[in-house]
């Protein structure tokens, strides 16, 4: 529910701050007193176009601010998918900015937000019905879309089932031009995989092999070194032989000096290390130890896999798959009926599903669209309709205007006249009878519309007497139990309101601004008394203004 709004800068307004009320508002005023002004300044916080001519003359930029009391799934959704932080039961507070200069920003409770995402809150917020919306109305383009809202039509069956119908058509046509390719490429087809099978890749077998080939290069490289330094350790002139002779020797003597005893001790851990040394050097020798045919084998086998990615343009461990993705399209060529036929049995059951969920959603609009009738011929015999009728026509799309929003054409039509036949609104009614059949429609589809404040822009035009009280009533209704909000000239209507809130032009000698204010009780009797009278308010008009705003 709108709360309060504020306006700075917007055209006539310089300085605007507005509170409202649940139920019916109304905003009454002279001709070109700035009610429009007032529903464009609310439009920018929806996310309307930030025209540079709203900035009033002089200003540097015009700042319009809505509060809005919201609540519900969708539009907390909607919030947090965008970013934005708000906590339950805080205001949402809505401000757009447009310079004079050009360019515009929004805010979403001091949060930087775009028009368009103010667009989409908007939904959630206000709906808007202006002097021209009708047109909307009018288009059959639009009628399935208001008619699935008022019925509170379920259309995720249906776009599931369509989606799955476009995945099963998606992949027979993929399977379809795959195979037509391959067919023409089948040669080329078998000669690659004779070739990958032959050549046999396996997953990491590159990385294995070249590990394998470092090991035996750096065996190559110390192999000699080894070789010196068993040499200078083994046999009887090595380092180790030379040792134990020194040793002997040392125990012969070793009893005659002390130090004797202690260098034979040296000798003998020397030997024990030494001996330690020469098997560890066997080891090393063992270890390192390469058949140099078994490395020119594991080179020459290392060069034909990256020989082969580079001919297939992939990476050497991705040989494996490329030859099973190969060998696939060939089995596809072969079992080639097989296969299309599983797919066109899919598509064939995804079809059916996508039958069966379009008709079951044909049968909920078709009886949301008897509600809709229903609701519609309520509300025309006190609008002074009685001999007219209202149907909604749903008829069969021709198979390309399928979608995920069913198969169905849907259109709003009427007979004014009895045994006339039924045709479009915009076909057959005249002016008058326009305006009324749109109130009617709109206050149906309106009872079930998603957003808690609706606004209505002299939708009441042309009309007077009793079917402007009987407007009067229907728009009272429709405010229990939510906010609207009227832009009226008439009477009828404006004594049905709740809260009164009047527009009015003022001059100081240089400037000229518009200016809004709520009514009391008797200010709001003598601006219904001027609707009735015109410029010179009467004492009958006083006193009719009395009963109209007694019998609200």
């Amino acid at each position: 529910m709108l709360t309060a709004l504020s306006i700075r800068d917007v055209v006539l307004i310089e300085a605007l701050d507005l509170q409202f009320d649940a139920g019916l508002g109304v905003l009454t005023g002279e001709t070109g007193a700035g009610k429009s002004i007032l529903l464009d300044a609310l439009g920018l916080t929806l996310g309307a176009r930030g025209d540079t001519g709203l900035v009033r003359h002089g200003a540097t930029q015009a700042v319009v601010t809505a509060s809005f009391e919201a609540s519900g799934e969708a539009l907390a959704a909607l919030l947090a998918d965008s970013g934005l932080e708000v906590e339950p039961g805080e205001p949402l507070i809505v401000r757009r900015l447009v310079k004079a200069d050009g360019g515009s920003r929004a805010f979403v409770n001091d949060q930087p937000a775009s028009a368009a995402l103010l667009r989409e809150l908007g939904t959630h917020l206000v709906e808007v019905h202006g002097q021209h919306d009708d047109r909307g109305l009018l288009a059959p383009a639009g009628h399935r879309a208001m008619l699935d809202r008022f019925g509170r039509v379920d259309m995720r069956p249906t776009a599931d089932a369509w989606q799955r119908l476009r995945a099963a058509e998606g992949a027979l046509a993929a399977a379809r031009g795959e195979i037509a390719t391959a067919q023409a490429d089948r040669d080329w087809l078998e000669h690659a995989v004779a070739e990958l099978e032959a050549l046999a890749p396996e997953p990491g077998e590159e990385e294995t092999l070249a590990d394998r080939r470092r090991g035996m290069q750096r065996a190559e490289k110390v192999a000699d070194d080894l070789a010196t330094v068993a040499k200078h350790l083994e046999g009887s002139d090595g380092g180790l032989a030379r040792l134990r002779q020194a040793a002997r020797v040392l125990e012969r003597i070793a009893a005659d000096h002390p130090a004797l005893a202690d260098a034979l001790g040296a000798v003998d851990r020397a030997v024990i290390e030494g001996a330690a040394a020469e098997d560890q050097l066997r080891e090393a020798a063992r270890a390192l130890e390469f058949d140099p045919r078994a490395q020119e084998a594991d080179e020459a086998r290392l060069f034909e896999l990256r020989a082969m990615a580079r001919k297939h343009r992939v990476q050497p461990d991705d040989l494996a798959s490329l030859a099973e993705d190969l060998r696939g399209k060939v089995d596809r060529l072969d079992a080639g009926e097989e296969g299309m036929a599983a797919l066109e049995a899919a598509v064939a059951s995804a079809r059916a599903e996508y039958a069966k969920a379009a008709a079951a959603l044909t049968t909920a609009r078709a009886e949301a669209g008897e509600r809709l009738d229903m609701a519609v011929a309520r509300e025309l015999k006190p609008l002074k309709l009685d001999a007219a009728q209202f149907r909604t026509a749903i008829s069969g799309l021709d198979e390309d205007g399928w979608s995920a929003s069913g198969r169905d054409r849907v259109e709003f039509e009427i007979s004014t006249n009895p045994g006339a036949p039924f045709a479009p609104l915009v076909k057959i009614a005249s002016g008058g009878e326009l305006s009324r059949f749109v109130l009617a429609l709109k206050v149906a589809l309106a009872e079930r519309g998603g957003a808690r404040t609706m606004v209505f822009d002299e939708v009441d035009r042309g009309v007077g007497g009793a079917v402007a009280s009987a407007i009067g009533e229907r728009l009272q209704r429709l405010a229990e139990g939510t906010q609207l909000l009227v832009v009226t000239h008439s009477p009828q209507v404006a004594a049905r309101g709740a809260q009164h809130l009047l527009i009015a032009k003022s001059h100081d000698g240089t400037v000229t601004r518009t200016g809004v204010r709520a009514l009391n009780e008797d200010e709001r009797r003598e601006e219904i008394a001027r609707m009735l009278s015109g410029a010179a308010v009467t004492a009958e008009a006083r006193a009719q203004a009395d009963r109209l705003l007694e019998a609200a």
